[in-house]
């Protein structure tokens, strides 16, 4: 089990690494979180949903994800209360004092799970949440090392330099973890070190000394982590603004994201980052949307009327107007779509208090919360230009209006979904993963002046998680972690 000192220390992505590592060597691999939050989901083979890093280890591991892989997933909809989904299905909605008292029934879940997996596999590599030093959350815990008792697991703890201080990161917490759990603790890891390796041996020894566990490596800084696709919103903080990712000044065409408070499924927009002719500007609260986008993409959504509130209230509604006089275009996904049209309905309070509200009336749409969740892989053809693409539909709810005359998108069994407005100008769909497609992509830009690039996605995804693995084989001592499981 890989735990963490804290959130966003690149647990996801070492187990990532791992998996294509140890299935490399020939073993079956499983990834398996046994609570995680997020709203970047994924829809598995099995019709349920899971972490967007379950999924991405399960490629790693090339195997397909299943609802066993992330049994307890929480969605935030608001600063304290969360959407339950267990075993891939909702189950309701509960603020966190109240989500303390369900974990002693969802435990039965996270073991079911496991087992199914263990009975599956040669090795589960398992991921923590957060930080194993969350002591005030320890009683009932099935995330971390409550859940690395009960399965009888070694544990490894990682820390991540970049940050600093990660010598307390780790020793603090062996401090304040109790006896038995510190005993489950094999050994660390110091995640993204930068520079000269040999300044940093002395910190490693003093770690070790300092808590009793062995070091299975120094980790050196893996740039290309940030061509995978990723789970966490923070991930979002300085990638592609001006003045901040690594790619923000390059590119023809411009596409600005507001980013929203309650964001979901954006790795719709990691296609998009990868593109030499796009600049991906993300655009936070008390920042205008950029006067020279060609495209402003309003992305998805875990509360739709209450991101559509952020909006107004950060002028982008005003933004969004003036760019579309100025023959500027705008898209919505999922959560966006909803926002475009003229209304949207939630009266059962599926995603907060019941309400109606206006939409920003720029499709001829109305949008009602509520009924069964959709969650399926889809595939045909973008109605426009009969670019193929293969995505997945994730949503509460359904949108009709006479603007669906003119859809975005057809599927392959008929159907066809989404809304173009009579001008061109402004489009929405449910379907995610639409960018992920070469052509579709392709297609689409070519429509904003971007000249074809040859990017190929899922090809890069490939390349990357070998590479990563590589880099593990190197750095980390994989022998010594195989060697620990049980």
């Amino acid at each position: 089990m890989i735990q963490g000192t804290g959130s966003d220390v690149g647990k996801s992505v070492l187990v990532a690494g791992l998996a294509r590592a140890f299935t490399l060597r020939g073993l079956k691999v499983l990834p398996f979180k046994p609570q995680n939050m997020s709203n970047n989901a994924a829809v598995t083979a099995d019709g349920g949903e899971i972490g967007r890093a379950q999924a991405l280890q399960a490629r790693a591991a090339r195997v397909a994800p299943t609802v066993d892989m992330n049994p307890v997933l929480l969605k935030p909809q608001s600063e304290v209360g969360a959407q339950v989904v267990v075993q891939g299905r909702v189950i309701g909605n509960a603020r966190a004092r109240e989500f303390q008292a369900w974990k002693p029934r969802l435990k039965a879940a996270v073991m079911e799970s496991f087992e199914r997996l263990k009975a599956r596999a040669d090795l589960v590599l398992i991921e923590g949440a957060g930080s194993a030093a969350e002591v005030n959350l320890r009683a009932g815990d099935i995330a971390n090392m409550g859940f690395a008792r009960a399965a009888d697991l070694p544990v490894v703890l990682v820390g991540d330099i970049d940050r600093g201080g990660v010598i307390a990161q780790i020793v603090g917490t062996r401090v304040v973890i109790d006896a038995e759990d510190a005993a489950m603790v094999a050994g660390f890891v110091v995640n993204k070190f930068r520079g000269d390796p040999s300044l940093f041996e002395a910190g490693m020894r003093l770690i070790a000394d300092r808590t009793g566990w062995r070091s299975f490596g120094l980790v050196p800084w893996f740039a290309e982590a940030g061509r995978l696709p990723a789970e966490d919103a923070m991930a979002l903080a300085g990638a592609g603004r001006s003045g901040g990712g690594a790619r923000a000044s390059a590119g023809t065409v411009t596409i600005a994201v507001p980013l929203l408070p309650h964001i979901a499924n954006f790795d719709d927009l990691d296609p998009l980052r990868g593109e030499p002719a796009v600049r991906l500007h993300m655009v936070r609260p008390g920042e205008a949307l950029p006067g020279d986008a060609d495209l402003v993409l309003l992305p998805g959504s875990k509360a739709t009327i209450a991101d559509l509130a952020a909006l107004r209230a950060a002028g982008w509604d005003i933004d969004i107007q003036a760019h579309i006089r100025r023959g500027g275009r705008v898209l919505g996904i999922c959560g966006g779509y909803q926002m475009l049209g003229r209304s949207i309905a939630d009266p059962d309070g599926v995603e907060g208090p019941p309400a109606t509200v206006a939409g920003l009336g720029l499709l001829d749409v109305e949008t009602v919360l509520g009924g069964a969740k959709t969650l399926t892989a889809v595939a045909g053809t973008l109605a426009a230009d009969g670019a193929p693409f293969a995505g997945y539909e994730m949503h509460v709810g359904a949108t009709e209006g006479p603007g669906r005359a003119r859809p975005l998108v057809a599927f392959a069994d008929g159907r066809s979904d989404g809304a173009v407005a009579p001008s061109g100008l402004v489009a929405g769909c449910y379907v995610h993963g639409l960018f992920a497609d070469d052509r579709a992509r392709a297609g689409f830009l070519a429509g904003l002046g971007a000249a074809a690039s040859g990017y190929a996605y899922e090809q890069e995804v490939e390349a990357v998680l070998d590479r990563l693995a590589g880099h593990l084989e190197t750095h980390m001592d994989l022998d010594g972690l195989l060697a620990l499981a049980r």
